[in-house]
């Protein structure tokens, strides 16, 4: 059962991934707690199982051992609707390459993920899409398609789309792995600021300059958490 205190707990998470005739693990026996309105860095290199933490805390991946706990749910018993349904609710992912729609303006961006939740309604869609964007300071943008921003732009944009759903829980993967250094530094200035805001922000990263930007850095290697 989960603590009270903690909003995210691992207990013991081992992830092998069969690869053809051999096994990778991936976890070996990881034991994490994340607590709300704190601001987390996942550091360490390529392979270290950093994205793997990642796909245990959204439920992208169950464990083949141990257990998960978000917000007091089991989240690795859920099956796929109810894990799609708690996601949607709880969790925002922004990712490495935008993966914002070439053809849809920054707004329409934002707005697809309120079609797909059908909470907000008629107008309100479009109304709520623009004070996402605003919170990322592109308002001014909200009819631009993707190829008329820069890459930190695209990237700020595709934050907005992560705030769509108002998830307690921001989880970044590699936000700045695409940008230049002024752009990626903004980005995680906008993660410093939305957990000021009270989000649970997660930022997972190989940069430790900018892993230190958190409240708390927590490093993997190897498939361990280490000091």
């Amino acid at each position: 059962m989960m603590d009270n205190e903690a909003l995210i707990q691992l207990r013991d998470v081992v992830k092998v991934y069969q690869m053809g005739r051999k096994e990778f693990v991936a976890l070996k026996g990881v034991t994490l707690d994340i607590y709300a309105a704190e601001f987390v860095s996942i550091v360490g290199p390529s392979g270290s199982g950093k994205s793997t933490i990642l796909n245990m805390i959204t439920g992208i991946a169950k464990p083949t051992s141990g257990r998960v706990w978000v917000g007091g749910v089991a989240i690795d018993r859920l099956s796929e609707n109810e894990l799609a349904k708690w996601r949607r609710d709880n969790v925002g992912i922004v990712f490495q390459f935008f993966q914002l729609l070439p053809t849809l303006t920054a707004l329409e961006n934002v707005v697809l993920p309120l079609d797909l939740m059908g909470k907000v309604k008629g107008k309100e869609k479009q109304k709520w899409a623009l004070e996402c964007l605003a919170q990322v300071g592109l308002e001014s943008h909200a009819h631009h398609l993707p190829s008329e921003l820069s890459g930190g732009e695209q990237q700020r944009v595709a934050i907005a789309r992560a705030l769509a759903n108002d998830p307690p829980i921001l989880i970044a993967d590699e936000p700045t792995g695409n940008l230049d250094s002024e752009a990626g530094e903004a980005v995680v200035q906008l993660l410093a600021d939305l957990h000021r805001q009270g989000k649970t922000v997660i930022l997972i990263t190989h940069d430790r300059s900018l892993a230190g930007r958190a409240e708390r850095i927590v490093q993997v290697l190897d498939g361990h958490i280490v000091e």
